[in-house]
C-alpha cells in the first residue's frame, strides 16, 4: 500500500483536530511549495532500524527520533534495564531525595568530560541541558551576555531559543521574552570564513559583558556541517583570553553519533561545559549539562539558594536506559563503528549521486547532510518519493535542502548501499 495509508491518513485528520494547529499548517506549507501531498505516516511500532506504520507499511529508518535513536528502535539491552527498574521505582525526589539509578549515571557521566572533577546536571531535553550550561555561565561569571553562530540549534525553549541561529523565525516573535544579549558569529566552513568568524568573535568578547560562547562542534538540524580545521581550538583560547566558558552543544555529535564520545574532545578541546543529549536515554527522555569543576563550583556559593531543578530530572527509569545505553555503545564499540561506517557511506553516496544535482555530501560520523540542487521544494520531494519507497528521511539546513542523515550507529551496512541506490532513483 502506497504510504500514507488510509490508517495514517484517518490519524493524522484527529490529531490535527487537537494538536496545535502551527504542525498542520506547516504540513500544509510544505504541500503548496513542493506540489506533493505531505500528509504524515503514523508509526505503530518499530525495531531496530524498522518501523513499522499503522497500515502495516514497513520503512527502513535514516533519521532515528531526529539522531536519538542511537541504538535503534527498543534496543534489546535497554529495553532490558527499563523492565527491570519498572518493578523497583518509577520516581523518586528530585534533588531531595534521589535514586541509586541517578547517582551510578551521574559518575558515568562525569567520566565523560575530559577534566577530571567534573559535576553534572540532569534534564530531561538537550534544550534542558543548554538551559542548565547557560544559567552555570551566568552564576559563574556574572555575566548574561551570550555568544553563538549563524546556523546553530540548541532547543527552542527560551533560554536556547534566544540563541538560536538556524531560522531568525523561530525565535523572532518571542523576542521580547528572550535574552536581548546575544550576538552571533559565522559558523567558519573555510580557511576564509574562519577569519571572519573569529573576527566576530573577538570583537564581541571585547564587549566584556560575555559570560559564555555556545557552539555546536558540528551544526546539526543546520545540516550536518563541519568546521573548518582549528576552529574548536581558535574557539577555547579565545574564551580562555577574555575568560568566558566555552560551551560546547554535543546534543547531536556526542556519544558517538559524530564518531567520538566528544566532537570537543575529538578536535584537542576541552569545554568548561558540554551538553548531552537526544541519544543518551535510546529513546527515554533524559539529558546531561557536565560542566567542569571551575564551572559549577559557583552553584555552591549560594547557600542551595540558587538551583536549577524539575520533578522529573533523573528519573530512575531515564537513568537506567542511560546507564544500559552507555554500556552498549562501550562493549559494542559503536563511536569508533560510526566514524568508519560513516566514512565508507559518505564516499559511496559522493559516487553515486555525483551529476545528479547534490552540491555537497558532508558530514562526519554517522550525521551526514546531502545538499541538494533546488532547495527546499527539491529537497521536499526527494525526501517524500523517498517514504513512497519505504526510507524515513528528514530535511535540514537553514534553507531545508539538506537532507540529514542519522540512522542508528548499530545501522546493518548493506541498507545503507541499499539507499545509495533509492536516492539516485529519487534524485532524477
Amino acid at each position: 500500500m502506497m504510504p500514507p495509508g488510509p490508517g495514517s491518513r484517518a490519524m493524522v485528520a484527529r490529531l490535527a483536530a487537537v494538536e496545535s494547529p502551527s504542525v498542520d499548517a506547516r504540513r500544509e506549507a510544505r504541500a503548496q511549495a513542493s506540489g506533493l501531498d505531505q500528509t504524515a505516516i503514523v508509526y505503530a511500532s518499530a525495531s531496530g532500524t524498522n518501523v513499522t506504520d499503522v497500515d502495516g507499511n514497513r520503512y527502513v529508518d535514516l533519521a532515528a527520533g531526529f539522531g536519538a535513536l542511537l541504538l535503534g528502535h527498543v534496543p534489546p539491552t535497554v529495553a532490558r534495564a527499563v523492565e527491570a527498574q519498572a518493578t523497583r521505582l518509577w520516581l523518586a525526589l528530585g534533588d531531595v531525595f534521589g535514586s541509586d539509578a541517578k547517582v551510578a549515571l551521574c559518575e558515568r557521566l562525569a567520566n565523560i568530560h575530559p577534566a577530571p572533577g567534573a559535576r553534572v546536571m540532569l534534564g530531561s531535553s538537550g534544550a534542558d541541558a543548554v538551559t542548565a550550561a547557560l544559567k552555570t555561565a551566568v552564576v559563574g561569571s556574572g555575566r548574561g551576555g551570550l555568544l553563538a553562530f549563524d546556523g546553530g540549534y540548541h532547543g527552542l525553549s527560551h533560554g536556547p531559543l534566544a540563541a538560536c541561529g538556524l531560522r531568525p523565525q523561530f525565535r523572532e516573535p518571542f523576542s521580547t521574552q528572550l535574552n536581548p544579549h546575544v550576538w552571533f558569529a559565522p559558523y567558519p566552513v573555510d580557511d576564509s570564513s574562519l577569519d571572519r568568524s573569529l573576527q566576530v568573535v573577538e570583537a564581541v568578547l571585547r564587549r566584556g559583558d560575555v559570560g559564555a560562547v555556545l557552539v555546536e562542534p558540528i551544526l546539526g538540524r543546520g545540516g550536518c556541517v563541519v568546521p573548518v580545521s582549528g576552529f574548536l581550538p581558535a574557539l577555547r583560547a579565545a574564551c580562555d583570553r577574555a575568560d568566558a566558558y566555552l560551551v560546547c552543544d554535543e546534543v547531536w555529535t556526542g556519544l558517538g553519533r559524530s564518531g567520538a564520545w566528544l566532537a570537543s574532545a575529538d578536535a584537542g578541546v576541552v569545554a568548561d561545559i558540554v551538553c548531552l543529549g537526544k541519544g543518551l536515554g535510546s529513546g527515554l527522555p533524559v539529558s546531561a549539562c557536565i560542566g567542569s569543576a571551575r564551572a559549577m563550583e559557583a552553584w555552591g556559593k549560594h547557600g542551595g539558594s540558587t538551583i536549577h531543578t524539575a520533578t522529573h530530572f533523573g528519573a530512575p527509569l531515564a537513568c537506567a536506559a542511560a546507564i544500559a545505553t552507555l554500556d552498549t555503545l562501550h562493549a559494542q564499540q559503536l563511536p569508533e563503528r560510526a566514524r568508519a561506517v560513516g566514512q565508507r557511506w559518505q564516499a559511496l553516496l559522493r559516487d553515486r549521486v555525483g551529476g545528479r544535482g547534490v552540491r555537497a555530501v558532508r558530514g562526519r560520523g554517522l550525521m551526514i547532510g546531502v545538499e541538494i540542487e533546488g532547495g527546499s521544494v527539491r529537497a521536499l520531494r526527494v525526501v517524500r518519493r523517498l517514504l513512497q519507497r519505504g526510507w524515513i528521511v528528514l530535511t535540514g539546513g537553514a534553507e531545508g535542502d539538506v537532507l540529514t542523515l542519522t540512522p542508528p550507529l548499530t545501522v546493518d551496512e548493506p541498507l545503507l548501499e541499499a539507499f545509495a541506490d533509492a536516492l539516485c532513483t529519487c534524485l532524477a
